[in-house]
């Protein structure tokens, strides 16, 4: 088992390590699932703690269309009627949006409850419950609301990979491509090297989840460095709003494509690593249709990270370093 200390809380990583959850001091559990999480997960999670089957299990709707202050209402409402005080605690079983959401609630509720993330896609293994981020959509704009709060634990079982088509698999593995582009050069060269279904996940995850760690404790509250980590995802925020406004929602992975390689050409890299890394995305992963650019204008606007009517990238120097605060007026994209 590998462990990571990350700000105030540790990062566990490894094969059947639930047994390291410690839930001892707690007055009252709640799990929060999704369906498929209902069905896939939470029975591993009860057969290696026997006490959850008596804890609250709050079942949401999955999907991006779902994260939303109303389903924030109908969590809210459990912890309420379940009598949940400042000495419970809420597990996040799923993906990144039950940990964007139910990290959100546990936050908000009685101005805070501690909460462990238990990620079981790739994609929240390797981002989405590292870093402290949580939130909520708002009118179709993601993660429009929300706040920087940590966790009391992460715990990373690589057993959940096995409950994961190969199309979930991809689609969390555009952050890894993501994380070796901003820091690690010679982790993309090994991955562009390598089948993806020939790919070491738990080696994988770990240096994935350590770049972003590294990142992520040198400012906790992406005041600098920390925006390193938005490269590709202000396209992919745009692409991700674009869908979800035509009621057709796409995954997150399948933005981030898109969105490193539109990122990459906006990107002062040399035209031969531009063109590495759109055919390796494109001949290995199938993506939606990319909306032109004019059509993502409306929700570049209101991106997060904008200053002064410009719209703020983070964009590549080369594979594997990056540069924030890259201004772009609205002409000029």
């Amino acid at each position: 088992m590998k462990k990571i200390q990350s700000d105030n809380y540790q990062i566990l990583i490894g094969k059947n390590i639930l047994k390291n959850l410690d839930l001892k001091s707690y007055s009252k559990i709640a799990v929060l699932v999704d369906e498929k999480t209902f069905i896939h997960c939470l029975p591993i999670l009860i057969n290696e703690h026997q006490k959850l089957k008596q804890s609250t299990i709050i079942k949401i709707k999955g999907g991006e269309k779902h994260k939303t202050i109303n389903t924030v209402q109908v969590i809210l409402k459990e912890l309420v009627d379940k009598k949940f005080n400042r000495k419970s605690i809420l597990i996040n079983l799923g993906g990144g949006i039950i940990g964007d959401i139910g990290g959100f609630c546990a936050s908000i509720y009685k101005r805070g409850i501690n909460y462990i993330h238990i990620p079981t896609s790739l994609l929240a293994m390797v981002d989405a419950s590292i870093g402290g981020k949580v939130g909520v959509n708002q009118q179709c704009l993601k993660n429009n609301i929300g706040l920087f709060s940590n966790p009391t634990s992460v715990i990373i079982d690589t057993t959940f990979l096995k409950t994961l088509p190969k199309k979930e698999m991809q689609n969390g593995f555009a952050e890894v491509l993501k994380h070796a582009l901003i820091a690690d050069k010679n982790l993309w060269n090994k991955i562009i090297k390598t089948d993806f279904d020939l790919l070491e996940w738990e080696e994988i995850i770990k240096k994935s989840v350590e770049i972003k760690n590294t990142i992520v404790c040198s400012d906790p509250n992406e005041k600098n460095l920390r925006k390193k980590l938005n490269f590709a995802h202000t396209y992919a925020h745009a692409i991700e709003s674009y869908y979800l406004q035509k009621n057709n929602p796409i995954s997150h992975g399948e933005a981030v494509y898109i969105g490193i390689m539109l990122e990459s050409e906006l990107s002062e890299i040399n035209n031969e690593e531009k063109i590495q890394i759109k055919n390796y995305i494109l001949s290995n992963f199938k993506l939606p249709l990319i909306p032109s650019k004019n059509e993502l204008l409306k929700f570049l606007i209101h991106d997060k990270k904008n200053l002064n009517e410009l719209i703020n990238f983070s964009l590549l120097t080369k594979i594997g370093e990056c540069t924030i605060d890259k201004m772009f007026s609205i002409n000029e994209l």
